[in-house]
């Protein structure tokens, strides 16, 4: 299932360990988007940008910026409500809280906790996942395990951020990617056919520095220096992770489409992290997957983070793209260096 000891950007890698089909069924799906839309044509006024040379690189046209009073939680409560909604059932009757996010309300307690506060509820264990853009499919494998495992029936899967409090407003090269925003899964025990019929995670720690934010933590405390430095925000080796990211999540979902014993041909979608348009094309390729298999929001939202998948998935949901017996496949890479993939029978 995991390899977490090799990085998948090693020619040979052990594919992982066969497992059984974990039966789970993803009840109910839910969104939190600010309202407020920022366009490239709105970046032209801001940075050295054009919307021509935004859109060429990145495929993104737009993404969600959340207002000054909106943290994580706030985002992440909302999608875990309208998720909730969306499976008949009230958010207290979730009996664990999962939260997958970069950007936390506080160093501690856990945005987690935060968000079960602005939920009104109690009682559940609530926890963080700090695996970047991976992180809600991290969550995910958690949450199947749980329930599969028969210590929780209904967990929530949440990713969200608010990349726009991290990002340099002057770097043209980062804060064109970023958006923010937060989506919700509802994880409970599967129906007939349905659940995870494999997966594949893992993280190579010798790549931490290529996207991480530098400062605020206990490497670098907050200081007068690292805020003059911009040391808070952003930093990003783009060729670098470029290239991990393409074969992160290539081999993740070839490896975890190789234990589920599906081939491309088989696969009814593929929601990638949604990155940069030319990352999730070339991972695409190497997946074997044509281009009408690929779902993205991309030029929608931007770079949600932990947040693409997910609310990716509930529009995908809502379009029809996800009727019963389809087999999903997630797939995402993030600052770690992490990646994660996972094959679901809806």
């Amino acid at each position: 299932m995991g390899r977490g000891w090799v990085s998948p950007v090693e020619e040979g890698a052990p594919d992982g360990a066969q497992e059984p089909l974990r039966s789970i069924k993803i009840l109910g799906t839910g969104v939190g988007l600010p309202p407020k839309v920022l366009t490239n044509k709105d970046l032209e006024r801001m940075v050295d940008t054009t919307d021509d040379w935004i859109t060429e690189r990145t495929g993104i046209k737009a993404r969600r910026i959340a207002a000054d009073d909106v943290s994580t939680s706030d985002l992440c409560a909302e999608a875990v409500a309208n998720a909730c909604a969306d499976a008949g059932i009230e958010p207290a009757e979730i009996d664990t809280l999962i939260v997958g996010t970069s950007t936390a309300d506080t160093l501690f307690p856990s945005t987690a906790c935060w968000t079960q506060k602005k939920l009104g509820i109690r009682g559940m264990p609530a926890f963080d996942v700090s695996a970047g853009c991976s992180g809600f499919v991290y969550g995910l494998e958690i949450a199947s395990s749980l329930v599969a495992g028969g210590s929780a029936k209904r967990v929530a899967v949440v990713g969200g951020e608010v990349m726009s409090r991290v990002v340099n407003w002057k770097d043209r090269r980062t804060c064109v990617l970023f958006g923010d925003g937060a989506g919700a899964a509802i994880v409970g025990p599967g129906q007939g056919d349905s659940g995870m019929l494999a997966s594949n995670w893992g993280a190579d720690g010798n790549l931490a520095a290529i996207l991480y934010q530098p400062a605020g933590g206990t490497q670098r405390p907050a200081t007068h220096e690292t805020v003059d430095e911009l040391a808070h925000t952003v930093h990003m080796e783009g060729a670098t992770v470029f290239k991990h990211a393409v074969v992160a999540m290539s081999q993740a979902a070839k490896s975890a489409m190789k234990d589920a014993g599906i081939t491309p041909q088989d696969v009814s979608l593929l929601i990638p992290h949604q990155a940069n348009r030319r990352i999730m094309t070339v991972a695409r390729e190497r997946m074997g997957l044509p281009e009408d298999k690929l779902y993205s929001v991309l030029h929608k939202y931007g770079n949600m983070s932990a947040a693409t998948i997910p609310v990716a998935l509930h529009e995908a949901r809502k379009e029809g793209r996800v009727p019963d017996g389809s087999i999903v496949v997630l797939t995402a890479f993030g600052t770690g260096f992490t990646w994660g993939a996972s094959i679901l029978r809806w």
